[in-house]
């Protein structure tokens, strides 16, 4: 007997029911189809949405918060950001390239969407282990498909993070943040309004690749590789050059004021397209399937509506402008065709013709709003107390020379970055390997320097979160805070992608819980509204769920860019400190994964006291007191100090680092700090007067690094591994698809 069709396109027997409830009769092949993209994981959020509404999202700035494409903000001078971060991830596992490349396509759409100009993005990155060959495929993959898509169409990446790491082999993660720039007057909605207007389709025509993409995708985890290979099928196909007229051409129709509402085809295509913008402004939708250009040859109508083929818009246009949009298309090269019309009473129906018969009629909202919400079972580990007492400390502080742990926790990023476009635009004050990126803000119409700056940094670590999802996601929060104060910006709103395991895990769905409590709790301590966002559940491989993976992206704006902020390159003779609190514990630290101690608990956040450091970090940099200053967070202080060694090509003696909890703990609220001799009193009187902890560690100078009873080692040494350990594994050809 063979399966029912609804339960192979995804859909659970109770939501089956709910479907004929809604409709008073079954669906057809085609409602089928529908259904099952828009309430699929991936677009309805059925299983995360009970707990996102726990996230602040309301603040001074705040223009357009989550629920639209992109969250936008007012950054002054009539000038808005909008700000959008998504996942890529299953499809970048099936289909390296292409799977990351229209991950960038999608996210730029994201923004265009909303009357802004792209002008910067950013890519968060995990992969498996680095000794493993497919891993490195994948990895190659996804940074030829980020670097292609992204430099072909314009936008610079201006910074990001890899990580190689165990528990993501299987399920690598590609999140990629998108950053624009609008005039205020120019922001626009995804919506449908005025009956009578016209739906019109611009962009790129409709094929069968990417049939369902990310909607069946993200909608389950990875098996053995023939049933991998079975879903290659459903990743898109991207043309960054369609894109970029697109962009244009979309960007002319807004400033000409020719489109009432505009939404970009991501996941679920036209299904959601069509739906969301129908549901959004409250009315209906009359579709004809027929006139969507396509590029195969018989094409059934349901293929037509969930395909997520790329570059494609869809614009609501009052009739009276419609030749004008045309002429606009036609001189940006950008098909445009009629294929819908704006109706009453709220229903989509697709037609054969838009005097032809009706092919499946739907309530939009009904595939927009009324999917399921589950309220899924969640339970701690079985075994969280136990693990809770077995803190790192308490075994593995018996140890003299720890060179060797430090050089194993070294790696540059710049094989990865160097093959991105950083200075698109003339933009970039500080790029990748910053503490965060810094923009010049230009008046997005005149092109005139305000004199300010955007800063924006995307953070996240599995390891704090594995071993506390709440206090680690608040650290996660914490430590982007500290990265924006390092360049002197003060934070304005966060996006975040919160990627997990399968939600019918009730131990995944204590950790997303766990998580969002944690974000929500920062947030609302810091005062940052959380302006949208993205859910990746499923990712697991061969039923392995990845430790959970919160990513932050937080947008800061600096008031006076004169001069560049601080770097991590200090000179000669500087003196270094650490600002903040003193190190606390080695739980979930670089250092103690290496040595497979995953257990203990992490120390809560501070914010009071986190705050004051921001505060006092934001102040020295932007009174020009310090030559470098780099946040402590991944590695420790020991890290954070060799980095800045290697980049500076000035060594270092650190006296006053008791012990190996000194220089490997992650707890939060640090910063190491350089500065001149003769600023040291000026420091020294603001940190005080901020009622901040610091401590003189040791001088800059030479070309070897030690660390007093722990550490010495040349910084050549330290250097090689930093800057070759990329490099040589990527370039020994070893890879595997």
């Amino acid at each position: 007997m063979s399966e029912p069709v609804h339960r192979t396109l995804g859909l659970t027997d109770d939501e089956f029911h709910k479907i004929i409830e809604i409709l008073g009769r079954e669906p057809n092949h085609l409602e089928l189809a529908m259904y099952s993209v828009m309430w699929s994981e991936h677009c309805s959020y059925k299983s995360s949405r009970i707990h996102l509404k726990r996230l602040p999202t309301e603040g001074e700035h705040v223009l357009v918060g989550p629920g639209e494409n992109a969250g936008v903000i007012d950054v002054g001078d009539d000038i808005a950001i909008a700000i959008r971060i998504e996942s890529h991830n299953h499809p970048s596992y099936i289909e390296p390239y292409q799977g990351a490349a229209t991950g960038v396509g999608g996210i730029i759409r994201d923004i265009f969407t909303m009357g802004a100009r792209p002008i910067a993005i950013m890519d968060p990155l995990r992969f498996g282990p680095i000794n493993d060959a497919r891993s490195r495929w994948v990895a190659e993959g996804v940074v030829s498909g980020i670097s292609g898509y992204g430099n072909s169409v314009g936008v610079p990446n201006i910074g990001g993070e890899t990580v190689f790491d165990e528990t993501y082999i299987g399920n690598p993660l590609v999140n990629v943040l998108c950053l624009g720039i609008l005039p205020k007057d120019r922001l626009v909605l995804g919506q449908a309004s005025g009956v009578g207007n016209l739906a019109v389709l611009l962009g790129a025509t409709t094929g069968r690749d990417g049939i369902g993409g990310v909607s069946v995708l993200a909608s389950a985890g990875f098996g053995d590789d023939e049933e991998d290979a079975e879903k290659r099928p459903s990743v898109q196909v991207g043309d960054p050059f369609e894109e970029k007229r697109l962009i244009e051409c979309c960007l002319e129709l807004l400033d000409a004021g020719l489109v009432v509402g505009i939404q970009d085809l991501g996941g679920a295509g036209l299904s959601c397209a069509a739906s969301e913008t129908a549901s959004r402004g409250g009315v209906g939708m009359d579709f004809d399937v027929t006139a969507v250009p396509q590029r195969e040859i018989g094409m059934e109508p349901f293929e037509i509506m969930t395909s997520e083929s790329q570059e494609r818009m869809l614009a609501i246009v009052n009739p009276e402008n419609l030749e004008k949009v045309l002429l606009i298309s036609e001189k940006w090269e950008i098909r445009s065709s009629v294929v819908g019309k704006v109706t009453e009473g709220g229903q989509l129906r697709i037609l054969d013709g838009l005097d032809g018969p009706v092919l499946g009629e739907v309530p939009a909202i009904s595939l927009h709003e009324d999917a399921p919400l589950y309220e899924r079972p969640m339970a701690p580990p079985v075994d969280l107390a136990t693990r809770q007492e077995d803190a790192p400390e308490g075994h593995l502080l018996e140890l003299n020379d720890v060179s060797e742990d430090l050089l194993s926790l070294m790696q540059s990023q710049e094989w990865i970055t160097s093959q991105y476009d950083s200075q698109l635009f003339l933009n970039t004050v500080a790029g990748p390997g910053s503490n965060a990126a810094v923009l010049r803000l230009k008046h997005p119409v005149s092109g005139e320097d305000t004199g300010r700056g955007l800063a924006v940094t995307t953070d996240g670590n599995h390891r704090w979160c594995a071993v506390d999802p709440k206090i680690g996601t608040a650290m996660t929060v914490a430590e982007s805070m500290l990265n924006l104060a390092c360049v002197g910006a003060e934070p304005r709103a966060l996006v975040n992608c919160l990627n997990f395991g399968n939600p019918e895990n009730p131990t995944v769905m204590w950790q997303l819980s766990e998580a969002v409590d944690g974000m929500a709790e920062a947030c609302s301590q810091f005062n940052i509204p959380v302006v949208g966002g993205n859910v990746s559940l499923y990712n697991e491989s061969q039923g392995n769920n990845i430790d959970p993976t919160p990513i932050v992206g937080l947008i800061g704006v600096i008031n006076n860019l004169e001069t560049p902020p601080p770097g991590v390159t200090w000179n000669e003779g500087d003196r270094l400190m650490v600002i903040g609190p003193p190190a606390k514990g080695l739980s979930g630290s670089a250092w103690a994964f290496a040595r497979n101690a995953r257990n203990g608990q992490l120390n809560q956040v501070d914010y009071e006291a986190h705050e004051r450091v921001c505060q006092t970090v934001r102040m020295l940099v932007n009174q020009g007191l310090v030559t470098a200053i780099h946040d402590i967070s991944s590695g420790g202080l020991a890290v954070a100090v060799a980095e800045m060694a290697v980049q500076s090509g000035v060594g270092c003696s650190l006296a006053r680092v008791p012990d190996i909890e000194s220089m490997f703990s992650e707890s939060p609220s640090r910063a190491v700090i350089a500065v001149d001799p003769e600023q040291m009193q000026s420091v020294e009187e603001i940190i005080q007067n901020q009622d901040i902890p610091s401590a003189r560690i040791g001088l800059a100078h030479g070309d070897k690094f030690t660390i007093k009873g722990l550490i010495d080692i040349e910084l050549s040494k330290i250097h090689d591994q930093w800057e070759g350990s990329l490099p040589r594994v990527f370039e020994s050809g070893t890879t595997q698809g």
